[in-house]
């Protein structure tokens, strides 16, 4: 039987980053993934500007477009405002996860094409049984399967999304034209928002957040100024989704398993700083690893993910209220509360 110190479950960003900071603090680390080769997701792909520190920490240096703030829309009202903790840099989600393997791979950790079938866990172990058959063992197991985790619900973690609460998805697909600005811009229409992220000198991503039968096509067509620019614009990606949003976990521990990214619970990709949550919690995660005191890592992941839980499910609550228009001629009345709500997400 393999075993590690810990064992990762989910080969995403947020999955590897946890496999290097778990080398980094000199802890054998595997990761088991059933998807070969690299991992796409549909995402805005914009890293904030708190991000980037937390991926050099781990040795990646990303490669990319500058972002330097951003800029909400709708109807005739615009509020804009620049990150005042930096730049932060859009890339293809591709990219980003090349450069991550890369580096887990230099620094040994072991990648296992597999998948998770059954999950056992004692006072000294956890043993993951896989779909090949094998049985792999962690002193500790990490679950950052996503949104739909396996380890939450077999760990006895997840929690049923009530049905009164609303339900959103996601739409991306990328087409091959020149930025037309530094900033991320969100365009708010009566039931979506539309997110382009500049993720090359060349090219822009285009991410669609609204309820399940969202069309792709006619929330572009409704918003004139936006389809005028991508008009002749050929898709350069396949169109993908993700989704459902929210997430919901009922804690992020129990015994020696532990939950980072999407994960351990997630409110909505409205405010973009999913990796950044995501690569701090791996850290806090490792951190109380090491320390040989997982219990901790519970109030670690509440402090790191804070400003997240509470803004972010301000603007949802917002987003699917009658003020829901409002927003951004509020947020233009309001610059200096929009800005601080900005800086705060994105530090």
């Amino acid at each position: 039987m393999k075993t590690f110190e810990v064992l990762v479950v989910g080969g995403g960003p947020v999955g590897m980053a946890a496999a290097i900071e778990a080398r980094l603090a000199g802890l054998s680390a595997g990761i088991i993934e059933q998807r070969a080769g690299t991992v796409d997701k549909a995402c805005g792909e914009g890293l904030m500007p708190g991000a980037l520190p937390l991926l050099e920490r781990l040795g990646v240096t990303p490669v990319g477009r500058d972002l330097v703030g951003v800029t909400y829309r709708s109807g005739g009202h615009s509020v804009t405002h620049r990150f005042s903790s930096g730049s932060g840099m859009g890339m293809r989600r591709t990219m980003l996860h090349d450069a991550l393997r890369a580096r887990a791979i230099q620094l040994g950790v072991t990648f296992i094409e597999d998948s998770l079938q059954t999950l056992r866990s004692n006072e000294k172990h956890v043993v993951v049984d896989c779909q090949s058959g094998d049985s792999i063992q962690g002193d500790y197991l990490i679950g950052a399967d996503g949104l739909h985790s396996t380890v939450s619900r077999q760990a006895g973690l997840f929690r049923e999304v009530p049905l009164s609460r609303t339900k959103r998805y996601g739409i991306r697909q990328h087409f091959q034209i020149a930025p037309w600005s530094e900033f991320i811009e969100v365009y708010y229409t009566k039931s979506a928002e539309v997110y382009i992220t500049p993720v090359a000198d060349d090219q822009v991503g285009v991410a669609v957040l609204g309820p399940r039968a969202t069309d792709f096509e006619a929330t572009l067509a409704s918003l004139p100024e936006l389809a005028a620019r991508l008009a002749g614009a050929a898709p350069s990606s396949q169109r993908s989704g993700a989704g459902s949003f929210p997430q919901l976990t009922a804690a992020r521990t129990k015994g020696r398993v532990l939950l980072v990214g999407d994960a351990s619970g997630y409110v909505d990709a409205i405010t973009g700083e999913g990796l950044r949550l995501g690569f701090a919690q791996a850290r806090a995660a490792i951190e109380c690893i090491a320390e040989g005191k997982p219990q901790k890592y519970e109030l670690r992941w509440r402090q790191v993910s804070r400003d997240f839980r509470v803004l972010t499910q301000g603007l949802i609550t917002l987003a699917n209220s009658p003020l829901r228009m409002a927003i951004v001629p509020l947020a233009s009345r309001f610059p200096a509360l929009f800005g601080f709500i900005v800086n705060r997400l994105a530090r």
